[in-house]
């Protein structure tokens, strides 16, 4: 173990190493985001193909093994066959005495074009008052290369290897991380074997200033609610006052879900919530979060909630009921006298631990099915799950979260926020279920980089200030083995 003077001497050599290369490190993101490698538009897949090339010489460069692992095809719901981008499996270092973290990332990103409302080009990484603007510059090519960076700091100052690295780094996160999970699964006797941490850079802090750590993400399950009277919409001057008609139905369906102050009227559905401790509701207490900011950066009037606490628990450990839209319904401008045959409500439930998904669904089907029962109504009702997502949840105390907690405070000379995400994360769930190794989610990205946004940035500070913190990362968790 290294004396604590002879640490902050070598952090201090790799600061300057940093420091001195950061142009270096910026022109390597300015060629990343100028590869348009947008997953979702069909036509761009060659871009991803390119850009996951790229990625994959870059670390062949570092001296890594690289394995572009091909994930076969994908047919879109018009018929038409694409290519999944191959997804790179990438490890440095070997030496049995030390660690394995293997890091996470992505390298395609969300479509984005100049007349969206960008005020630059969005394919030019553009710096402009120490910001960095460019699609993928946060979400998620400036933080796979700032990782990059601090693993080459490592090797150009031909420092001791404190951990050896694997790398995890696919091309269609922005479209669901098709093929991934089967890859994990196939590699987890092999490839991930030897790795005893994981760490994804690919969220926010939750401060425009002050370094976070996330240890948890929301759940998602999302609801169709179809009620149908025949097989053709009808005139409300021939029929209005004579049927039972399915949207009336539907919209008391939908209004037995959630009261005025946000609380899910669905019986039992909080019995299985995790308790609150003492220990995780002081976490909350010394959390930086600018309730005003934040209400006027969502245009409210008001929360349902007046103190930073109750926000902050309502959003990331509690559940909440949201209904989107109902389809088949009249929606255009104007006024239509039909009355639809059929119309499906859409709503979905943030589920947190420790619900359980089916009991979820059968909670939510006995209780529509109980109300529409007391409606007398010969309709059809037809409740389903479409899709679901888990809730994801770390241990704060775990070697991990300490030695990200220390990084964090040498570099930014303040502890972390503790935070967890109200949305939901599926690959930190998906590693973490697969592998069963302990993730960490260690963000570089301030909370107005405006990811999937107009102007997506992240800032030169942010960018060369997380290499370091990726670097001393290292370090920490060396000295914690």
């Amino acid at each position: 173990v290294m004396s604590s003077s002879s640490s902050s001497s070598l952090e201090m050599e790799i600061f300057q190493y940093i420091d001195a290369h950061q142009n270096d490190f910026i022109q390597d993101l300015k060629k990343w985001v100028a590869v348009e490698s947008d997953s979702v538009q069909p036509h761009l897949r060659k871009e991803v193909m390119r850009m996951m090339e790229l990625a994959a010489d870059r670390l062949t460069a570092l001296g890594a093994s690289v394995n572009l692992v091909n994930l076969g095809t994908h047919q879109l719901p018009d018929g038409q066959v694409l290519p999944l981008p191959s997804v790179i499996l990438g490890e440095l270092g070997k030496d049995p005495q030390n660690p394995t973290v293997c890091f996470y990332g992505h390298v395609d990103v969300q479509p984005a074009k100049k007349e969206d409302g960008w005020n630059t080009d969005p394919y030019t990484l553009t710096e402009i008052d120490g910001n960095l603007y460019g699609r993928g510059a946060t979400d998620n090519k400036g933080p796979v290369l700032a990782w990059i960076n601090a693993v080459e700091t490592v090797r150009a100052l031909k420092l001791p290897m404190p951990v050896n690295f694997k790398f995890v780094i696919e091309g269609m996160e922005e479209a669901g991380s098709l093929g991934l999970e089967k890859l994990l699964e196939e590699e987890n006797q092999s490839f991930f074997s030897d790795v005893d941490y994981i760490v994804i850079s690919d969220n926010l802090w939750l401060s425009n200033r002050k370094p976070a750590l996330t240890y948890g993400s929301r759940g998602n399950a999302c609801f169709f609610v179809e009620v149908e009277c025949g097989n053709k919409d009808l005139h409300s001057g021939t029929f209005g006052g004579i049927i039972h008609e399915p949207l009336l139905d539907l919209i008391a369906l939908l209004d037995s879900l959630v009261d005025s102050t946000g609380l899910i009227q669905i019986p039992g559905i909080y019995d299985s919530v995790a308790a609150l401790t003492e220990e995780e509701r002081k976490l909350y207490e010394s959390i930086e979060f600018d309730l005003e900011e934040h209400r006027n950066n969502c245009g409210v009037k008001k929360f349902l909630y007046g103190t930073k606490e109750e926000i902050l628990l309502h959003l990331w450990r509690y559940p909440s009921l949201s209904i989107h839209g109902i389809e088949g319904a009249f929606h255009e401008p104007g006024i239509k006298t039909v009355i639809p045959a059929k119309v499906i409500g859409k709503f979905s439930i943030r589920q947190v631990p420790h619900m359980d998904l089916s009991v979820v669904k059968k909670q939510v089907v006995e209780h529509l099915e109980g109300v529409f029962s007391k409606r007398n109504s010969p309709n059809k009702l037809k409740v389903s799950m479409p899709l679901c997502a888990k809730p994801w949840l770390a241990d704060v105390n775990d070697l991990l979260y300490k030695a990200g907690r220390r990084a964090i405070k040498t570099v930014f000379g303040e502890d972390p926020d503790f935070i967890r995400d109200g949305s939901t994360i599926p690959v930190a769930r998906m590693f973490q279920t697969v592998t069963q190794k302990s993730v960490m989610m260690l963000p570089i990205g301030a909370a107005n980089d405006g990811e999937h946004s107009q102007n997506e940035k992240i800032s030169r500070h942010n960018y060369i200030e997380g290499t370091k913190l990726f670097a001393v990362f290292f370090l920490e968790i060396s000295k914690l083995h």
